[in-house]
C-alpha cells in the first residue's frame, strides 16, 4: 500500500516548505505593522497536510476497495453499509467531497487528525479524510434512511451541525465506544446501590462517557447503621472509591474516564465534601480528579440574606420520616418543618460562612459546580424532580430510584439519564437556506443517537433512555457570530439576538420532535403528565410579547429570511403537540463544547472567547495557537475576552437563552486577577436572581497564563 499525495489544503497558498508548527506560532507574533498574522495560520494548515497528513494517509484506488478493506480488516461496521446499496453510498461520498471542504485553521486540522479520524490499529497512519468521517456518521445515524443521510451530510459539511465527540469519533467504527456523551446515576442509601454505582461507573467509563452521581441520599458520617450509632463513614470514602474507578477505566485509551459527584448544600457532610478540594487537604480525603457539584436550594440564599444559621439534615432520618429519599424532598418547602421535627437529626452552620467557604474552594480549584435546585424545578416541564446535573452541568432531567437484591440484581429498575448531544454553529445556522430544516435535521440526528444507544451494562440508564428519548441540542459560536455582525457580546443588541435566536430554535425543535412523534406514533413515556400535554408550557409564548427589541436584530432575522414565530404559530404548535405528543422528553442543553469547536471553527458554546488567540498545549507538539473565528485585524474591538467582559454580561447573555432552554447551559464565570471571594459570591447571587440554573467552573486569570484556554469538560469535549 502507498500513501496518498493528494493536496487537501488550499490551492491558493504557496508550497514554500515552511514548517507548519512554526507558521502556526506566528499567530502569537505581530508583523512589522503590528498586525496579527492570520495568513500564517492558513499556511500552517496547508503545510500540515503536505508535510504530515498526506504522507501518512493510506491510499486506495477506489471507494469500493477502501470500504471493502476497512470492513474486512475490522475497522468499519458491515451492518452500517449493508443498510444502503453501494451506488447510494458512492453518491453520498461524492456529495461530501463536492463541498471541497478545507480546514480554515491549523488547530482545526490538527484536532481532527489527532482526535477523530480513523487510524490504523498501530495508530501510525490515517484511514479517513474529514469527508469520510462525515459520511460514516451520516450513514450510521440515518439507519437506512437515504434522504436523512443526505441531510445530515449536508448539515455537517456546511458546518451548521456538529455531532458531539463520542458520536463523531465512534459512529460507523467496528472498534468503538458508545455514541453518548455522558451519564447520570442516582445512588441510594444502601450498600447495594453504592456497589452498583461503582460497577456502572466502571462499565460506562469503559464505553467512553463521563459519569455524574448524586450522593445526597447517602447517610452522613457518624449516622447509625442498623440502629448502632456512629457507624456510617459518610460520602467521602464513596468518593474515593469512585475516583479510583474513573482513573482505572477509559475508552480504549482514547478518552479518559471522568466523573462528578453532587451533594445537597443541606447534607451534613457538605463541609467535608468541599474540603476534599482544598489545596492543603490531607491525602486521605483529598479528591484530585473527581469533579464536585453542590445542589443549592432557594432557602440557602434566603438564610444567608437574613444572616441565619442553616441546618443540615440527616438523609437517613429524612427518608425514615418522609418515606422518600432526601433528593425527593424540596428543602425550601420543608425546611422549617424539618428544623422543628425532633425525629430528624441535624446540625447547623452559618449560612454566610457556607457561601464564603464555597467561594474559597472555587478560588483555589474552580470547583464546585452549582445547581440551583428550585430554579431548575420551577422551569422543568416534566413530571418529577430534577435532583442533580452532569459532568458539565448542562443536563437537567428527571430520574427515579432503583432497588436491588442482596446479590445486586435489580428488584426494580429505575430511571437514570444519558446525554445525547450535538451542537449547531449559530453563525452557519443563521446562514442556512432553511433554518427550520437545519434544526429538524439536527433533532433527527440526535434522536438517532438516543435510539441507537446500547447501554445494557447499566439497566437503569438503558431504561431511562428508552423511556425519554431525551436529547440535548446545543449551540456554539455565539461570540463569533456577534463579532462577525459587528455586535459586542453582552450589549443590548447581543442580548436581544440571543433571546430571539433561542426563541426561534425552541419553536423549531419542538415542532421537529412533534413531527417525529406523529410519524412514529410514539411519544416519550409520561408525556401526558407534562406541561407540554397540558399546554401550560406554551402559555408564555402565546400570551407574551416576543419580538426583537432592537432594529439591528430585527434586520438580522429579516435579512437571513428567518421568520420569528408569532403567537398564532405557537397556538397551532401547541395544538399539534396536544394531538401527537413529543418524541423527545428533553430537547435542548448547551454544553461547553471543546474539540468540536475547533474542527467546526467556532467560539466555544455561547461563552465569550478566553483570548483573541488561544494557546493550547497539545502533547508532544507543544503550544498550538487558535485565532477566534471571523476575527480580522479590522474588527478586533468586538473580541473582548471573557475576563474583560466580566461575569455580569456573561450571566445576562445566559439568562436571555435560559428562558427558552428546557435543560441547562454550561456557564463558566471568569474573573480578573484582582477578584476576591466576595466578587465570586456576588456573581453567584446575581446568577441565581437572574434565573440561571447551573454554574460550571469559576476561572481566575491568574490560574492560567493569559490567553491560554483552561481545560474544559473532560467527558463532553463537545
Amino acid at each position: 500500500m502507498t500513501t496518498t499525495l493528494t493536496d487537501t489544503g488550499s490551492e491558493t497558498l504557496p508550497h514554500d516548505g515552511a514548517d507548519y508548527h512554526a507558521l502556526n506560532a506566528l499567530l502569537n507574533l505581530y508583523d512589522e505593522d503590528g498586525r496579527i498574522q492570520f495568513e500564517a495560520d492558513r499556511r500552517a494548515a496547508h503545510q500540515y497536510f503536505l508535510q504530515h497528513v498526506n504522507q501518512n494517509t493510506v491510499f486506495f484506488h477506489s471507494l469500493a476497495e477502501k470500504l471493502d478493506y476497512l470492513v474486512t480488516e475490522g475497522y468499519y461496521e458491515q451492518e452500517v453499509l449493508d443498510r444502503y446499496d453501494f451506488a447510494f453510498v458512492k453518491a453520498l461520498f461524492k456529495r461530501a467531497y463536492a463541498v471541497k471542504f478545507r480546514f480554515p485553521t491549523f488547530m482545526g486540522a490538527f484536532k481532527y487528525y489527532t482526535s477523530y479520524t480513523l487510524k490504523t490499529f498501530d495508530g501510525r497512519r490515517y484511514l479517513e479524510r474529514f469527508e469520510d468521517r462525515v459520511c460514516m456518521v451520516a450513514l450510521t445515524l440515518a439507519d437506512g434512511d437515504r434522504a436523512l443521510a443526505e441531510r445530515i451530510t449536508d448539515e455537517i459539511m456546511a458546518g451548521r451541525f456538529q455531532p458531539a465527540t463520542p458520536t463523531f469519533l465512534n459512529a460507523g467504527k467496528a472498534q468503538r465506544g458508545e455514541l453518548v456523551s455522558c451519564f447520570l446515576l442516582r445512588v441510594e442509601d444502601n450498600m447495594e446501590s453504592i456497589a452498583r454505582a461503582i460497577n456502572s461507573s466502571l462499565q460506562l467509563s469503559k464505553r467512553g462517557g463521563g459519569v455524574a452521581l448524586s450522593l445526597t441520599n447517602i447517610r452522613e458520617a457518624g449516622a447509625p447503621i442498623k440502629q448502632i450509632q456512629n457507624q456510617s463513614s459518610g460520602v467521602i470514602p464513596v468518593m474515593k472509591l469512585l475516583e479510583d474507578s474513573f482513573s482505572y477505566a477509559n475508552q480504549l485509551g482514547a478518552r479518559q474516564g471522568a466523573g462528578a459527584v453532587y451533594l445537597n448544600a443541606h447534607h451534613p457532610d457538605i463541609l467535608a465534601f468541599l474540603d476534599t478540594k482544598r489545596e492543603n487537604a490531607d491525602e486521605k480525603i483529598r479528591i484530585k480528579t473527581l469533579s464536585l457539584g453542590v445542589v443549592v436550594p432557594d432557602i440557602t440564599f434566603q438564610l444567608a440574606r437574613d444572616d441565619e444559621d442553616m441546618y443540615l439534615f440527616s438523609p437517613y432520618d429524612v427518608e425514615r420520616v418522609y418515606g422518600v429519599p432526601f433528593t425527593e424532598i424540596s428543602v425550601t418547602e420543608k425546611y422549617r418543618e424539618m428544623v422543628d421535627d425532633k425525629r430528624i437529626s441535624k446540625k447547623k452552620i452559618n449560612a454566610r460562612k457556607f457561601f464564603q467557604t464555597l467561594a474559597e474552594i472555587q478560588f483555589e480549584s474552580g470547583y464546585p459546580y452549582l445547581m440551583f435546585e428550585d430554579t431548575v424545578n420551577r422551569a422543568n416541564p416534566i413530571d418529577g424532580r430534577v435532583t442533580m446535573s452532569n459532568l458539565c452541568s448542562e443536563i437537567l432531567q428527571v430520574s427515579t430510584a432503583s432497588t436491588y437484591g442482596e446479590d445486586l440484581s435489580f428488584e426494580h429498575v429505575g430511571k437514570d439519564i444519558s446525554c445525547n448531544l450535538g451542537s449547531l454553529n449559530i453563525a452557519k445556522a443563521m446562514d442556512s437556506p432553511d433554518f427550520g430544516h437545519t434544526i429538524d435535521t439536527a433533532v433527527r440526528a440526535l434522536t438517532a443517537v438516543s435510539d441507537q444507544s446500547n447501554i445494557a451494562c447499566a439497566p437503569s440508564i438503558e431504561r431511562g433512555n428508552a423511556m425519554s428519548h431525551a436529547i440535548g441540542l446545543g449551540q456554539m459560536n455565539l461570540h463569533g457570530y456577534l463579532a462577525r455582525e459587528s455586535i459586542h457580546y453582552g450589549s443590548p443588541e447581543g442580548l436581544d439576538f440571543t433571546n430571539m435566536y433561542f426563541y426561534a430554535v425552541t419553536f423549531h425543535a419542538i415542532a421537529a420532535s412533534c413531527r417525529i412523534a406523529r410519524e412514529r406514533g410514539e411519544r416519550f413515556e409520561g408525556f401526558e403528565r407534562s406541561d407540554y400535554a397540558s399546554g401550560e408550557y406554551f402559555t408564555k409564548y402565546i400570551d407574551g410579547q416576543w419580538a426583537p427589541e432592537t432594529a439591528r436584530v430585527a434586520d438580522i432575522f429579516e435579512s437571513a429570511g428567518i421568520s420569528l414565530p408569532t403567537p398564532d404559530d405557537w397556538r397551532a404548535l401547541a395544538a399539534e403537540v396536544a394531538e401527537h405528543g413529543l418524541y423527545n422528553q428533553n430537547l435542548q442543553a448547551i454544553p461547553p463544547t471543546g474539540s468540536i469547536s475547533y474542527i467546526n471553527h467556532s467560539t466555544s458554546s455561547i461563552h465569550p472567547i478566553v483570548s483573541k488567540i488561544e494557546i493550547r498545549k497539545e502533547g508532544k507538539l507543544g503550544r498550538v495557537y487558535y485565532p477566534a473565528p471571523f476575527m480580522t485585524n479590522e474588527n478586533l474591538e468586538y473580541y473582548r475576552d471573557a475576563y474583560e467582559i466580566g461575569p455580569e454580561a456573561i450571566i445576562d447573555t445566559y439568562a436571555a437563552a435560559t428562558q427558552h432552554v428546557d435543560q441547562g447551559l454550561s456557564l463558566t464565570l471568569f474573573f480578573p486577577d484582582r477578584a476576591t471571594t466576595r466578587d465570586i459570591n456576588k456573581a453567584q447571587i446575581y446568577a441565581w436572581r437572574k434565573g440561571i440554573k447551573t454554574l460550571y467552573y469559576i476561572r481566575l486569570r491568574q490560574l492560567a497564563l493569559q490567553g491560554t484556554e483552561v481545560d474544559g469538560c473532560v467527558s463532553c469535549m463537545l
